[in-house]
């Protein structure tokens, strides 16, 4: 079966055009579900004929010249920890058996508002509490270019299912990284807002905190499209792109690039290498705490998570999958002091990263310090050490989950094998339409993307 790449921008264009229908579309990416899910197991629940009628509606509310969006009549899909009313929300957990939605969360209500088609509901690492997707009550979600390796999380199956073109576009959360680390492990745009724009009532949450949620996606046009109807404000023309000449980026050294497989590194320095060229302007930063990153994330995250899940763990916590209930069992463990010492952590690093930007228009960085890793592995080489996956590929998206600062992953590379390689730029907090102009400037500068 042929796939369609096209990006939302562009469906969205044909639909308007009346060049294809929603139907159409929309079939084709359930048939394309049947064919590929066996194997790649991205989707918990298909929503084969409630996806099929919301197309029908769409098609003739186009034809009458009814546009809502342009999101509307785009087939996508959404992560199990979102609400979707009279359905499951399994959280890929058997924690959650028999769990059915009451009601829509409020991005859903947004997303059909808009007009978005909804596929189905995808795989993901059980309670978003991992980075692989391997831990899930539905067994682990498969890379679409290597069905042995792990296209990251705890989105994964978001991510699977924009890369292998199941969907044009998904919904995922993002609590350390869960967003922009399966993205950059598959070849995506992955956006997380800035903290507090996009509301989480109605997702199963893991922090409290820190969780966001945002789009996977092809472009960041398609990020910028999902990101206004997920707020809530009906698409428009975006911000400004500046020229690339007039653009000045702050590239994190140190701690950022102390822990890179040579791939990455190499991909990293020649993205600096074409910035550059384009006329952007460069210099070195660094984030003076970013050492004492893990323990602050952990121990807002982990005595979150126990919190809620305390009732849970005492009456079927046999029922979680063995290394998620470690995780979450150590949570009950954290001290109020430890838990209070670091929020004031998080403080210092939140003006550590404000400071960074003061007189730029963004941060640079990789985005996770290697490429996709091998299902089952709970080490992976980086360069003369071997480091635990979860550790290495959280090391550098958690901090801005921690700050709350916007930040995208956009594809830059690929390894000599083909797999996804990527990059983030971080924006001023609470600028997130800033932060998507300038990726929109840049992005020509990253390289092609690898998917499906």
């Amino acid at each position: 079966m042929a796939a369609d790449t096209r990006s939302v921008a562009a469906l969205a264009a044909a639909l308007t055009a009346r060049d294809t229908t929603s139907e159409t579309v929309t079939q084709a990416c359930l048939d394309r579900i049947a064919e590929l899910n066996p194997a790649l197991n991205a989707f918990i629940t298909v929503l084969a004929s409630e996806a099929l009628a919301q197309a029908r509606d769409a098609d003739r509310e186009l034809a009458a010249g009814r546009r809502r969006s342009a999101l509307h009549g785009v087939p996508i899909s959404l992560k199990d920890l979102i609400d979707v009313r009279g359905t499951p929300t399994t959280a890929a957990s058997r924690v959650r058996e028999q769990h059915v939605a009451a009601d829509d969360a409020t991005v859903v209500r947004r997303l059909r508002k808009a007009g978005a088609v909804i596929v189905g509901k995808t795989n993901l690492h059980e309670f978003a509490l991992g980075t692989t997707n391997e831990d899930s009550a539905f067994g682990p979600a498969r890379h679409p270019l290597d069905p042995n390796r792990s296209p990251g999380g705890s989105s994964g199956g978001s991510a699977v299912s924009v890369a292998a073109n199941m969907a044009y576009a998904s919904i995922g959360t993002d609590t350390g990284g869960s967003i922009r680390i399966p993205s950059a492990m598959c070849g995506l745009v992955g956006l997380k807002p800035a903290l507090g724009e996009i509301p989480t009532d109605g997702v199963v949450p893991l922090s409290t905190t820190l969780d966001h949620v945002g789009p996977l996606c092809r472009s960041v046009e398609d990020a910028g499209i999902l990101y206004d109807v997920l707020r809530g404000i009906a698409p428009g023309t975006p911000a400004a792109r500046p020229e690339p000449r007039r653009v000045r980026l702050g590239v994190l050294r140190g701690y950022f690039t102390a822990l890179l497989d040579p791939q990455v590194a190499a991909a990293f320095e020649a993205l600096c290498g074409r910035l550059r060229d384009a006329g952007v302007e460069l210099h070195d930063a660094d984030i003076a705490h970013a050492t004492d990153l893990a323990p602050v994330y952990t121990h807002i995250v982990l005595a979150e998570a126990a919190a809620y899940h305390a009732t849970t763990l005492e009456s079927r916590g046999d029922q979680y999958t063995p290394n998620v209930r470690l995780r979450l069992e150590m949570g009950r463990y954290i001290l109020a002091e430890d838990y209070m010492r670091a929020l004031k952590g998080r403080g210092v690093l939140i003006q550590e990263v404000t400071d960074a930007l003061k007189g730029r228009d963004g941060l640079l960085l990789p985005a996770v310090p290697v490429p996709a890793t091998t299902i089952g592995a709970a080490t992976v080489g980086v360069g003369a050490s071997d480091e635990p996956v979860r550790n290495v590929t959280l090391r550098l998206t958690q901090l801005f989950n921690v700050t709350g600062h916007p930040a995208i992953q956009i594809p830059c590379g690929a390894t000599v094998q083909g797999l996804p390689i990527g990059a983030q730029l971080v924006g001023h907090r609470d600028a997130t339409p800033a932060l998507l102009a300038v990726a929109r400037a840049l992005e020509p500068a990253f390289t092609i993307r690898t998917s499906a």
